[in-house]
């Protein structure tokens, strides 16, 4: 099984260039990122072509976080500002070589016109991005930690794909969010394994390192192995250690020596 490094929450008291560094120091296999955008896309490259390591995926602008936004691409009143953002993910993507756009839907009201704006808005995406070989990714939120969010579940998320119909569209699996809004990952991730792009991995409760909590996941990333799963692990997580990562790498080794072994527990 392979990791990838979420520097949006990792390493993050260095820089986006030095965080991919880090994390290639630190064992693993990826990285990935939320908003790199402040970073000169010539630095970052240059950090992921010394490291060798790839960039799996970036997000599109969240918007005013302040004023309570998580996304703008299902807000019928922010059509353009969502596609300019789109086009500026998907162009820092490319630049940058990195694989995948995640399409940040927001929060709505769940009603027919925000549904039709982010179908709308994906399509455009997927077309900007298969244009420059990049896939998109589009990811069911908790309703907990983003409440309003627009995409929550694994069959509203198979809905949208079905309306898109286009094939750069895949889902991002974040095992956290999902244990919290609908449980029973593993079946879960078998069924949807052809319209899966990438999984996540955080402990629950508290989304600290995977070695804690409610899911077992020594046990879930066998499972994942057996069924085929060839993609990367996403470790997106809040170190508990007071944001050191570094402390709170062990978990990395101990996984793959349960892998190794068939360790399931």
């Amino acid at each position: 099984m392979r990791y990838s490094a979420n520097l949006g929450f990792l390493f993050t008291e260095l820089s986006l260039p030095d965080a991919v560094r880090a994390a290639k120091d630190a064992g693993f296999d990826a990285v990935e990122c939320h908003f790199p955008y402040d970073t000169p896309v010539a630095d970052l490259r240059a950090a992921l072509d010394e490291t060798g390591l790839p960039m799996l995926a970036l997000n599109t602008w969240p918007g005013d976080r302040a004023a309570g936004e998580f996304g703008l691409c299902a807000l019928p009143d922010r059509r353009n500002d969502a596609r300019a953002e789109i086009t500026r993910a998907v162009d820092y993507a490319a630049a940058a070589g990195i694989n995948s756009v995640h399409v940040m839907a927001g929060r709505t009201d769940g009603g027919a016109q925000a549904e039709a704006c982010f179908v709308d808005n994906l399509r455009f995406a997927c077309d900007a991005a298969t244009a420059k070989n990049l896939g998109i990714l589009i990811e069911p939120i908790n309703t907990r930690d983003v409440p309003g969010y627009h995409l929550s579940g694994t069959d509203h998320a198979e809905r949208i794909l079905d309306a898109v119909n286009h094939d750069s569209l895949r889902i991002m699996f974040d095992c956290y969010h999902m244990q919290i809004m609908q449980g029973d990952l593993a079946q879960s991730i078998e069924r949807l394994l052809p319209k899966i792009g990438h999984i996540q991995i955080a402990a629950i409760p508290g989304r600290g390192e995977p070695d804690a909590g409610e899911i077992a996941y020594p046990w879930l990333m066998t499972r994942l192995a057996q069924s085929g799963y060839d993609g990367h692990i996403g470790a997106e997580y809040k170190p508990r250690a007071d944001g050191d990562t570094q402390a709170g790498l062990g978990w990395l080794a101990a996984f793959r020596a349960a892998l190794a072994t068939g360790t399931q527990s």
